[in-house]
């Protein structure tokens, strides 16, 4: 259960994960060391899982995007596929999924050429994949990793205790 210094400390390292830790108090008027606790809680918890720098895939030569359904043969609740697809350096997302397909993975490369390399290489050389379905990205609208954060509970403010 969140409290809304929780919750404050939670959008402001979304919104930067480089934040100091003076200005996280500041912003929630707390003490810097007060906060720290806090923000160590809320890890120890997982509901900060890591603290990562978001790069430009365009910039860095990588700008086309797919996304690949895949249909495996494994028996059910096998994780053969999805770790296998996981280890993929290219493969950004993998969802095991429900309906017809298995998986959905989410992938950047440089272009068409090295996309079709990557399917039938890596894709091809993993056994229980038996077909794939390829969608290319024309144009992102929108691509965030932040989540929203829930509204505090009524009575979770300022002045009771966290409950992290």
């Amino acid at each position: 259960m969140l409290d809304d210094v929780d919750a404050q400390l939670l959008a402001a390292l979304q919104f930067d994960a480089r934040v100091s830790n003076v200005e996280l108090a500041r912003q929630v008027g707390m003490a810097p060391s007060a906060v720290l606790e806090r923000v160590r809680k809320l890890e120890e918890r997982g509901l900060i899982r890591a603290y990562e720098a978001k790069l430009n895939a365009r910039a860095l030569g990588i700008g086309l995007t797919a996304f690949v359904f895949v249909r495996a043969e494994e028996r059910i609740g096998a994780q053969e596929t999805s770790l296998q697809l996981a280890e993929i350096p290219e493969v950004q997302e993998v969802h095991h999924i429900a309906g017809e397909d298995c998986y959905l993975v989410k992938l950047r490369v440089h272009d068409t050429d090295a996309l079709a390399i990557l399917l039938r290489e890596s894709f091809g050389s993993i056994p229980t994949i038996r077909s794939t379905r390829t969608t290319i990205v024309l144009q992102t609208v929108k691509e965030v990793s932040t989540l929203p954060i829930p509204a505090p509970k009524a009575g979770a403010g300022k002045g009771e205790k966290s409950r992290v």
